[in-house]
């Protein structure tokens, strides 16, 4: 047997885990005591060169009571002296088991180890050894007695009964060689059989058979290797080898096109652009998910570059649902890159779980493996209600509402954000962009990770009830625009796992770059916009949403990045603009109306040449740096103008079709950084709350007033103060319905909400051809506007002092407050008008309808008024003054300049008044400190809300 054992570690290396683990014995059964080596130059090679001695194994065992580890030896942040490995030499590790039953600790006799489960590591954990791709190693423990192990083919067996076969053509030869492993005995025979005929027998340890399939004809050849020892025991080891048919080449059907055609209630034609590949069976509910070459694909070639596998499926029950797969070369499952619904292994469970997609088909587990599509016959169309009678707004009139589902309404599907209509609708906004809505990796995303373009992700619930949201939408005049995402993949796309290797996708991919040309902006995988297939197939996405989910147009993501040529968007890209126009000319022959939204962020010769062509495509026009400055109240060197977001101040532009925002999904919260970063100046803190507040209404002023499209993100009308990046960029934001409860808040959805109402009410603030000027490069802001039948004056003080403004009237008389319903009597247009900070006007001269009393709450409340301590620098003690408006809670600490708490002053609940405070120099010992810097910090919450916080520096001199 040691000789045998030699030529068993040199012909079963595919077998242990590329040799990561070896063992003695050789073949070790649960029964044996055992010895493991880990070889750390294999896997993913974390500990490789690894000098210490402190390796640990983090170990348990498979079993036929569960597929997951169980009896784990000990938790991963724990190191105990029988887990901890030996080193043999320099990346050779040994391990003693011993019986494994007692080292794992197993007491049933019925439950057996069916394999061995490894991570290594060092003693805290921060290196570790793993599988390929950092997976957990796994190690085979045989069954007492002879074992059948199967060399050649190599076959995965996971899936058991459903296993793939070992394909061959019917010219060619299959190699069918297995070893017996009988620990302590001989070997009696091993026994092939083929479709129950036994072919070849041999009393040897090794059989070795050539499979001739011509001799065998096509179809599935069901395989079994039996052993038998001199002791009387055997054990078996089962696989199918294919014989392909010859491929039928064949035109498909007229009108058939990528994806599924429905021919009837009973049949569909399936078809798949794979070319350079050999060939593709059909896997589904309709053949049980086994290989059946009744299902091996027709092939229709134009020429090597143009290949379409094909099959028409009969007999199908109307009405019901039919996973499938696509089998390509034998070895690669993907779902069809054109299904309108995805099963995934993954995620669904948690969907089914949640009640988010009621009646949810099954996954076939167990059947197969990797993400599965959805056919089904005599499906009932939705009955719109709406969509003949909807009339989208023009663009230049659009106020887009940015969502994401997740982070909008907790339960994150349609049904409920149905329920929030009435809101948005009260706002005013008249369009809705969905973040990415198609079925992208994971559940919880932002959506920019896609992977198949056609099937609503099922995490926000059925296609149906997405369909009865866009009617919703219409009925109450409110178009909906998707945001897609054409730039890129990601690694679940069929159209990346077609045609991948090494990482990226291979030269042979029709739709992708096997890296992108653009290395300063890149994501995912990267489609080749100079493809004819990737062009295909970004015609037939764009013209599927507008044709089955109606919706009213797209918002495309980074646009930017539509193009092989490298660069970061600082040069005229003819290329990408050609791109693009033929993107919209395909888009406006499907819907002549349709929106066409670039997320594009290029030269501005560029972009006005997309927004000035044919119909107009539109570009967002990010003004939230500027807006921000504004609202914190800085104007050095012009940091807080926000001109550019008219589409007028720009050169060349003749055409309104720019899509202004203070706030997108990508950019930090105005409130936020308000209640962070807000300047301030005495009594006036742009950091207390309801200034804040007040901040962003006098922004919206300056926002919604001026022609072109606009865009705000969700909650933005409530002043949401979350960052961006908390707890990170792209991680779920707590949901704050509760601040349309809170006054101040509710406050600002009212001034928004009048504003978006004066704005679609007046042709001044949105047609194109009003008369409209800004002038907002300083901390007094003007805006004056002439249509026809209105003129109007918007002031505003950005500031955080007192100031003037000429408001430049257009003629003396009477001019009209918006907001108050107040008229003023112009006598001399010289005469300037001051301005408190914070205060703003939108004068008109016409008397217009007035907005509900007093949600501007024009007089701020000084909440905290803090004078600087005295005297500074000091030497026995110093003062700190300050006066309190109303009640809060107080919090003065002391520091020193490292940041160490000194002592704490007062951490209390006091009424409003004035204080004074006397620090004496000790610390909260009451030890006298040496002389140096310190710094004082005062905090006041009121209501629950931060209304002040500001530290001061002091100087002690002893």
């Amino acid at each position: 047997m040691r000789s045998l054992s030699v030529l068993f570690l040199l012909i079963t290396t595919s077998i242990l885990s590329a040799q990561i683990i070896t063992s003695e014995p050789t073949f070790p059964t649960e029964n044996d005591s055992i010895i493991i080596y880990y070889d750390a130059t294999e896997g993913n090679q974390g500990l490789m060169g690894y000098a210490g001695d402190d390796v640990y194994a983090h170990t348990g065992v498979i079993t036929n009571y569960s597929s997951a580890w169980d009896h784990v030896v000990a938790d991963w942040d724990e190191n105990i002296p029988k887990a901890q490995l030996s080193r043999v030499s320099a990346d050779l590790y040994r391990l003693v088991i011993g019986f494994p039953r007692e080292y794992y600790a197993l007491s049933d006799p019925d439950e057996n180890i069916l394999q061995l489960a490894f991570v290594f590591r060092n003693s805290n954990g921060s290196i570790t050894g793993r599988d390929v791709g950092g997976a957990d190693i796994f190690y085979d423990l045989y069954e007492p007695g002879i074992n059948v192990i199967l060399l050649e083919p190599e076959i995965d067996d996971k899936l058991g009964d459903y296993a793939l076969p070992s394909f061959t053509e019917i010219d060619d030869t299959v190699t069918i060689q297995a070893i017996s492993v009988t620990p302590g005995l001989k070997t009696d025979s091993l026994n092939l059989y083929i479709d129950g005929d036994l072919i070849f027998t041999t009393s040897d340890e090794t059989l070795s058979y050539n499979f001739i399939a011509a001799d065998y004809g096509t179809g599935i050849k069901h395989c079994t290797v039996v052993g038998k020892d001199t002791a009387g025991l055997s054990d078996s080891v089962s696989f199918k080898i294919a014989v392909n048919p010859a491929i039928t080449d064949l035109a498909r059907p007229v009108e058939t096109m990528d994806g599924i055609s429905y021919d009837s209630d009973t049949q569909v034609t399936l078809s798949l652009f794979a070319p350079y590949k050999s060939f593709v069976y059909a896997l589904g509910d309709f053949n049980d998910w086994k290989v059946n070459t009744s299902y091996y694909m027709n092939r229709e070639e134009v020429d090597s570059d143009s290949v379409h596998w094909w099959i028409t499926i009969d007999g199908l029950i109307p009405g019901d649902e039919y996973a499938f797969q696509y089998l390509v070369d034998g070895v690669l499952r993907i779902a069809d890159p054109y299904t309108e619904k995805v099963l995934d292994p993954w995620h669904d469970q948690e969907i089914i779980d949640k009640g988010l997609y009621p009646g949810l088909k099954p996954y076939p587990e167990g059947k197969t493996t990797e993400p599965v599509a959805v056919l089904q016959t005599n499906q009932t169309d939705y009955n719109w209600q709406h969509a003949e009678n909807f009339i989208r707004p023009a663009k230049h009139d659009l106020i887009i509402y940015e969502l994401l589902i997740r982070d909008f309404v907790q339960k994150h599907d349609y049904s409920t954000l149905i329920d929030t209509l009435d809101y948005l609708e009260n706002l005013g906004i008249n369009a809705i962009e969905l973040m990415p809505i198609n079925e992208f990796e994971g559940n919880s995303s932002w959506g920019y990770n896609p992977s198949f373009y056609f099937a609503p992700d099922k995490f926000y619930g059925p296609a149906e009830t997405l369909k009865q949201f866009v009617d919703e939408c219409h009925y109450r005049n409110i178009a909906v625009i998707i945001d897609m995402v054409l730039n890129h993949s990601y690694g679940q796309s069929p159209l990346v796992r077609l045609y991948f290797k090494n990482g990226n996708p291979t030269t042979q991919n029709p739709w992708y770059n096997v890296v992108s040309p653009n290395p300063v902006f890149s994501w995912g995988y990267d489609f080749d916009h100079e493809s004819v297939a990737t062009k295909s197939f970004v015609d037939r996405v764009n013209a599927y949403w507008l044709k089955e989910f109606k919706v009213d147009g797209f918002r495309f993501d980074f646009t930017k990045g539509f193009t092989n040529t490298p660069g970061d968007g600082d040069k005229y890209d003819i290329n990408r603009v050609n791109i693009l126009k033929r993107m919209a000319d395909k888009i406006w022959e499907t819907d002549s109306t349709a929106y066409v939204i670039l997320e594009h962020f290029t030269v501005n010769d560029e972009e006005r040449d997309l927004t000035h062509y044919k119909r107009g495509m539109m570009v967002w026009g990010n003004a939230n740096y500027n807006y921000n400055e504004a609202t914190m109240g800085y104007h050095e060197n012009g940091k807080s103008d926000f001109s550019w977001g008219y589409y007028n101040n720009r050169p060349g532009w003749t055409e309104p079709n720019l899509v202004t925002y203070m706030e997108s999904h990508d950019e930090e919260r105005l409130m936020f950084k308000n209640l962070t970063y807000g300047n301030g100046s005495g009594n006036y803190q742009i950091q207390q709350l309801e200034i804040a507040l007040n901040r962003i209404k006098m922004a919206g002023a300056f926002f919604f007033t001026y022609p072109g499209a606009k865009m705000i993100w969700q909650f933005g009308e409530l002043g949401y103060d979350v960052s961006i990046d908390d707890p990170c960029r792209v991680c779920e934001k707590p949901i704050l319905w509760e601040y349309y409860q809170d006054e101040m808040r509710q406050k600002l959805y009212k001034t928004f909400a009048a504003l978006i109402k004066l704005r679609r009410s007046e042709l001044v603030f949105h047609d194109p051809s009003a008369n409209t000027e800004l002038s907002v490069a300083t901390s007094m802001k003007r805006i004056r506007s002439a249509h026809f039948n209105l003129k109007t004056i918007i002031i505003g003080n950005f500031g955080v002092n007192t100031n003037s403004i000429n408001p430049l009237f257009y003629s003396a008389g009477t001019w009209y407050d918006y907001f108050s319903g107040e008229s003023i009597i112009v006598t001399d247009v010289s005469d300037e008008i001051t301005l408190k900070p914070g205060e703003f006007h939108i004068y008109t001269d016409r008397k217009l309808e007035t907005p509900e009393d007093d949600i501007l709450n024009p007089e701020v409340v000084n909440q905290f008024n803090l004078a600087q301590n005295y005297p500074n620098p000091f030497n026995l003690s110093t003062t700190i003054e300050f006066e309190l408006a109303q009640s809060s809670l107080i919090q003065i600490k002391i520091y020193d300049i490292l940041g160490r708490e000194v002592t704490t002053l007062l951490n209390n609940h006091i009424a409003a008044g004035r204080y004074e405070l006397i620090w004496d120099g000790k610390n909260r010992h009451g030890i006298s400190v040496s002389s140096g810097m310190f710094i004082y910090e005062i905090q006041a919450k009121a209501a629950g809300q931060m209304v002040f916080h500001q530290s001061r520096k002091m100087i002690l001199l002893r």
